[in-house]
């Protein structure tokens, strides 16, 4: 019976779906140069230690842990050595240090090598590359009463009904933190905010930098109902995802105003 061939399992490169994957592979490699150059050679090859061997086998676990073990990268240098030069049985200490440093240098010429080349698939994969909504969605620092009504509508496709969602909140939850439940629209926020007898208010009404700051805000509520809210609960002009997470941020922006405002009424 003839003995089946051993057939050597297919090369594959390693597919990155993201900068933030690859950025985690290149701070594992920096790591490893790290661990490599901090060694001590001429003291862990006369006392014995076991410094060099780590590195060692850290570095190829490395590499195949970040090239992945059928990748180009791992069989080229999965069984990388820190060593340089002939190598023979009995060799004494002065014999084996130069040999390990020049060792040393070519292994930290290898990962910076697998370094550039990784930089170079990170600028490959964000080139003209649009990040996914949910993930421009979670890089953005919402507030949580915006984030619980918008999150799923815009991820799931309905970016304007996620502004609407989000436009409502803002509403609800300023007359939660003024109490005037029995206002709303722009008559709630030219009540809550008013320049002369507010609810909330943003400083300490001191002067006229003051007010005029206390007036500013309050035709920014106001614009975010007539501009946002009362045309989303109607016929929204459609537009595309990004410009809905600009108004998506904007509302939060007002939310977070509305948490820092002070109750004087």
């Amino acid at each position: 019976m003839t003995a089946k061939r051993y057939e050597p399992p297919p090369i594959e490169p390693r597919e990155f779906r993201s900068p933030e994957e690859i950025d985690i592979a290149i701070g594992k490699l920096h790591r490893r140069i790290e661990q490599l150059e901090s060694v001590d050679i001429p003291t862990s090859v006369a006392r014995g230690t076991a410094a060099i061997a780590v590195c060692r086998s850290n570095i190829r676990d490395t590499i195949r842990e970040v090239f992945g073990p059928n990748s180009p990268e791992f069989k080229e240098h999965g069984h990388i050595d820190i060593w340089v030069g002939a190598f023979r049985r009995g060799m004494s200490v002065p014999e084996i240090i130069p040999t390990t440093q020049r060792g040393r240098v070519r292994v930290v010429g290898i990962l910076n090598g697998l370094l550039a080349r990784l930089e170079e698939r990170k600028t490959d994969l964000t080139t003209g590359r649009t990040l996914p909504i949910s993930t421009a969605f979670d890089r953005v620092d919402l507030h949580p009463r915006i984030t619980e009504v918008s999150r799923d509508l815009l991820i799931d496709g309905h970016p304007w009904d996620a502004v609407f969602a989000a436009s409502k909140a803002l509403v609800n939850y300023v007359k939660e933190r003024s109490g005037r439940h029995d206002l709303d629209g722009a008559p709630l926020m030219r009540d809550v905010f008013s320049r002369n007898n507010p609810v909330l208010v943003f400083n300490d009404l001191v002067g006229q930098t003051d007010r005029d700051e206390q007036e500013g805000m309050m035709h920014l509520f106001e614009g975010a109902v007539l501009a946002i809210r009362n045309p989303g609960g109607h016929s929204f002009p459609e537009g595309s995802e990004e410009r809905a997470m600009e108004y998506i941020s904007f509302l939060s922006l007002l939310a977070d105003r509305v948490q820092e405002a002070k109750k004087i009424r």
